[in-house]
């Protein structure tokens, strides 16, 4: 019988998994991305128009690639492992993995983001390994406590060909089936997401500033006209109390002349 304390020293000597390559790999190339103004969601909440920062990032060697993709909030900071999506080639299996096991977080929800990041990622994989596949993974369960999230997430997936599948109907328990790079599907929703190149983006700040402008312009005017009636009704209001002063005095007289 194997000694339990000599059991738990191999299993704390036993190696850990080597480490990811490119692991701390950093974004470089950036797009300004508008995420259009929608309905109020009952579970996203209000959902206004919003700018966002999406970046990417790629390594190649003989052994292995990495497709980086990271949206970043102005004026909000997210989680590392949020907005993020990393998509893995290993060349010698022919084998493409895309995310991981906590699944794709996003920050802010059921705006596109995800279709969107998906879509650079099919559209990276196809030009590169068209003829590698997609590793199969199971889904994390909490994507599934609530069922609209669960269905707008299986939505998503299906959209770019990657086909969801559930062990015994378990809800609980979705996976991703494999699948050949060159089924997947590019393109995303562009009734939400756009991108906004440098020309169009000073564009609009040029069309912002000017809008500014003549706001202020509009405003000092008012403010003028505000000033003028103010003195006016300075003036006016001078004047009536003249009068009653002067009407007051009249009628004094006239009562101390009767009076007499």
């Amino acid at each position: 019988m194997t000694d339990a304390p000599a059991a738990e020293a191999n299993e704390e000597q036993a190696p850990e998994s080597a480490p990811q390559p490119w692991a701390d790999l950093a974004v470089e190339h950036f797009q300004l991305l508008r995420l259009n103004a929608l309905p109020t969601d009952r579970n996203s909440g209000a959902r206004p128009l919003r700018f966002v920062q999406f970046g990417y990032a790629e390594r190649h060697d003989k052994a292995h690639s990495l497709l980086r993709l990271e949206v970043r909030l102005p004026g909000q900071k997210v989680r590392k492992e949020q907005n993020q999506l990393d998509v893995r080639v290993d060349h010698a299996q022919r084998l493409v993995t895309i995310g991981s096991d906590a699944g794709l977080q996003l920050e802010p929800l059921n705006r596109g983001v995800g279709r969107y990041l998906l879509a650079q990622a099919v559209q990276w994989l196809q030009h590169r390994c068209a003829q590698y596949r997609i590793e199969g993974m199971n889904l994390p369960n909490k994507d599934a406590l609530n069922e609209d999230t669960r269905l707008r997430r299986d939505h998503v997936l299906r959209s770019v060909g990657l086909e969801v599948e559930y062990v015994e109907g378990q809800l609980l328990k979705g996976r991703i089936k494999e699948t050949a790079v060159s089924q997947l599907k590019g393109g995303w929703n562009t009734e939400k997401v756009q991108r906004v190149d440098i020309l169009e983006a000073a564009g609009m700040l040029q069309q912002a500033e000017q809008n500014l402008m003549e706001k202020e312009a509009q405003l000092r005017e008012r403010d003028e006209r505000v000033a003028k009636y103010r003195r006016e009704d300075s003036g006016l209001r001078f004047t009536i109390t003249c009068l009653v002063a002067f009407a007051v005095f009249q009628a004094g007289l006239l009562i101390w002349i009767a009076t007499r």
